[in-house]
């Protein structure tokens, strides 16, 4: 199914059909303020373990990130953060940056291999965010790849839905999507580094 929602303000019965899939261990494809993202709950084993079948990998072998809310709902999801690290984190989200932290123990059990650390996200983008805080916990996600070796990201959700239409329950068409990947920092470590140099510009 291929969902259109308000970029600004999701219609609310539009918003229960996103709730209902996700409620149901279900994996859907969502806009962020980078790339399209593939995505189920947090808590979701059985999403996780679809989304690594239909990547074709093994779940352990994926690198899986968590989309969150604010700061608060960070807190929930990672071990202590150090006050450098948190000032890091204030001056920067929401934005298109991934912060890799050490996951809490909760966290690491949801995934293949215990993972000790986990990607991060706080997107700027409304849908995203809406789905979030209507769902109560972080999503679970992993960017949608092109098969072109040039282009490396799917940014048309039309094109999106047209491959992944079988796989995925639903994909939201919140407009196009970015080409550009958020910027990696390792925060795991005694000083922050970044991994990956993406959209935005870090603000120490």
């Amino acid at each position: 199914m291929l969902l259109e929602l308000h970029p600004k303000n999701p219609n609310p019965r539009d918003l229960k059909k996103v709730m209902d899939i996700l409620d149901k261990d279900g994996v859907i494809i969502l806009p962020t303020d980078t790339i399209y993202a593939m995505a189920c709950r947090m808590d979701s084993k059985k999403g996780i373990e679809r989304m690594s079948r239909i990547m074709g990998k093994k779940a352990e072998k994926v690198n899986y990130s968590l989309l969150c809310a604010d700061l608060a709902n960070i807190s929930d999801v990672t071990s202590a953060i150090d006050k450098n690290v948190f000032r890091l984190l204030k001056n920067n989200l929401p934005g298109p940056f991934t912060f890799i932290l050490k996951a809490n123990n909760h966290v690491s059990k949801l995934f293949a291999g215990n993972k000790k650390t986990i990607g991060i996200r706080v997107p700027d983008n409304a849908i995203a965010q809406t789905i979030i805080k209507e769902l109560g916990t972080p999503l679970v996600v992993s960017t949608i790849h092109h098969e072109d070796e040039i282009i490396e990201y799917m940014t048309d959700p039309e094109e999106i839905h047209e491959k992944f239409e079988y796989q995925v329950d639903l994909v939201i068409n919140g407009g196009y999507g970015d080409n550009i990947p958020s910027t990696i920092i390792d925060c795991s470590g005694e000083e922050p580094i970044i991994i990956r140099e993406g959209k935005g510009e870090l603000v120490g």
